[in-house]
C-alpha cells in the first residue's frame, strides 16, 4: 500500500533538501533519492490528521512542553553541552513522543550541517515563527542560552494570560448550560404533566400559566427540533464565516465592540503585542520583523491589520508611535509610553512594562466580569425556574380558593 512520506536529506554539493514522496517503503524512498543523488537523512511517514483537522492523531505538542524543553536545553547549553548532544538527550526523554520524534530530525538536520533555526523552521506545527526568529538572533548573536529562557518565559507568560481568559469563560458557559439544561427538563417534563391535570379540571388558566404551557408544547414538539436544528446550524455557518478572512475579520471586530468581553479582549491584545515586540526587539530581532511576527501571531484580525498598518508607516520612514496612534486600536496609555521608550532607546524595556501592566489589568478585568456574572447568572436561573413554579400553581391556588 501506498503511503506519503516526508524526507529531509543532503545533495551532492552539501545543500539539504526536503519535501514528501509517495512510496510503499521507507527504503524504496531512499533508493529513489538516491537516484536523484541525494543522500536521505530522516525518511518518515507523514502523520495522518485526525477528525479535528490540524490535531494528529496521538495528541499534540502542548505549550508546556515546549516550555520545559526550551529551559532544559538552555541549562545544557549553558553549561557547555554541544548542540547535537544536548538535542540527542532530550528527544529520548521528553515525554511528549512527537516533541520527541521532532527533535531527533531536528538533530539529524543539525548534525547535517543546518543551523538550529533552520532545522527548527521544518516544523512548523511544533515551534512557531516567532520561536524560530528568535533562536536565529541568539545564535547570531552567540547568546542562545540567553534567548531560550527568554523564550521560555515568554511561553509562561502567555501561557498564563490564556488561562486567565479561559477562566473567565468558563464559569459563565457551565453555568448558562446548567440553567438551559434546567429549563428544557422543567418543560419538557414536569410542565405537560401539570397540564393534563389543568385539562381535566377545564376552566379558563391564568395568562402565565397559558403562556408556559404553550412553550412547553412547542419545546417538546416540533420547536424543539427547530430550535436545535437552528443551533447547530449558527454554529455550522459560524465556524465555516470564521475560516474566511473577511469573516474572521468581521467576528473579530463585532467582538472587540461587546460592552464587557470586548474590553477583556482589548486588553488581552495590547499585553500579548506588548510582550511579543518587546520579547523580539530585546533578542535582537529587527523591529520589522518584530512587527511582521507579532501581527501574525495576533491572534486577532482587527489588530493583526493594525499591526501591519505600523509596519507601512515604520517602512516608510516613521516612529513606532506614530503609526500606532493613527490606527487608534490601542489605548492612548500605550502610544504615549511607546513614544517614551523610542526616545529614550529602552523600547524593549518599556513595551514589557507596557505588557506587566496590562496583564495584571486582564487579572482585575477577569475578576470583575466573573464577580458581575455570577449574580446575573443566579437572578436570571432563580427568575425562570421561579416564573415557572408560580405559574403552574397559580390554577392551584385558584382552586383552593373556589373550594373554600
Amino acid at each position: 500500500m501506498a503511503m506519503v512520506f516526508q524526507w529531509s536529506g543532503k545533495t551532492v554539493r552539501g545543500a539539504i533538501e526536503s519535501g514528501e514522496m509517495t512510496a510503499t517503503t521507507r527504503e524504496e524512498v531512499i533508493a529513489l533519492l538516491r537516484k536523484k543523488n541525494i543522500t536521505a537523512t530522516v525518511v518518515t511517514e507523514k502523520t495522518k490528521k485526525g477528525i479535528f483537522g490540524k490535531f494528529t492523531l496521538g495528541g499534540k505538542v502542548k505549550d508546556k512542553d515546549i516550555v520545559i524543553f526550551t529551559r532544559q536545553f538552555a541549562t545544557m547549553i549553558d553549561a557547555g553541552l554541544p548542540l547535537v548532544q544536548a538535542l540527542d538527550i532530550l528527544s529520548s526523554q521528553v515525554e511528549n513522543k512527537i516533541l520527541g520524534k521532532t527533535l531527533a530530525q531536528v538533530k539529524v538536520d543539525v548534525e547535517s550541517g543546518a543551523t538550529y533555526a533552520d532545522a527548527l523552521k521544518k516544523h512548523p506545527r511544533v515551534f512557531s515563527e516567532l520561536y524560530v526568529n528568535m533562536v536565529a538572533a541568539g545564535e547570531a548573536g552567540g547568546i542562545l542560552d540567553t534567548i531560550l529562557n527568554r523564550l521560555a518565559a515568554y511561553i509562561e507568560k502567555a501561557m498564563k494570560l490564556k488561562k486567565k481568559v479561559k477562566g473567565a469563560m468558563v464559569y459563565p458557559a457551565v453555568v448558562t448550560s446548567i440553567a438551559v439544561l434546567v429549563i428544557a427538563v422543567i418543560m419538557i417534563f414536569v410542565v405537560p404533566t401539570f397540564s393534563k391535570m389543568f385539562a381535566q379540571l377545564g376552566g379558563t388558566l391564568p395568562l402565565p400559566t397559558r403562556i408556559i404551557i404553550n412553550m412547553s408544547n412547542f419545546i417538546a414538539g416540533i420547536g424543539g427540533l427547530l430550535s436545535a436544528g437552528a443551533i447547530v446550524a449558527f454554529v455550522v455557518f459560524f465556524v465555516q464565516f470564521r475560516r474566511t478572512e473577511k469573516g474572521k475579520y468581521i467576528t473579530d471586530r463585532i467582538l472587540l465592540k461587546l460592552p464587557i468581553l470586548g474590553t477583556l479582549l482589548n486588553k488581552v491584545a495590547v499585553a500579548k503585542f506588548t510582550r511579543t515586540l518587546g520579547t523580539l526587539i530585546s533578542s535582537g530581532v529587527p523591529i520589522l520583523d518584530g512587527l511582521d511576527i507579532t501581527a501574525k501571531t495576533s491572534g486577532n484580525k482587527v489588530i493583526e491589520y493594525a499591526i501591519i498598518d505600523v509596519r507601512k508607516g515604520v517602512v516608510g520612514g516613521k516612529t513606532l508611535a506614530e503609526p500606532i496612534t493613527k490606527a487608534q486600536v490601542f489605548p492612548p496609555m500605550v502610544t504615549h509610553m511607546i513614544a517614551v521608550g523610542e526616545s529614550t532607546g529602552a523600547l524593549d524595556a518599556m513595551l514589557a512594562k507596557i505588557a506587566d501592566f496590562y496583564d495584571d489589568e486582564v487579572d482585575a478585568t477577569v475578576s470583575n466580569l466573573t464577580a458581575m456574572m455570577e449574580p446575573m447568572l443566579m437572578v436570571f436561573l432563580g427568575g425562570t425556574v421561579g416564573f415557572i413554579v408560580v405559574a403552574m400553581y397559580l390554577p392551584i391556588f385558584k382552586l383552593i380558593t373556589l373550594i373554600k
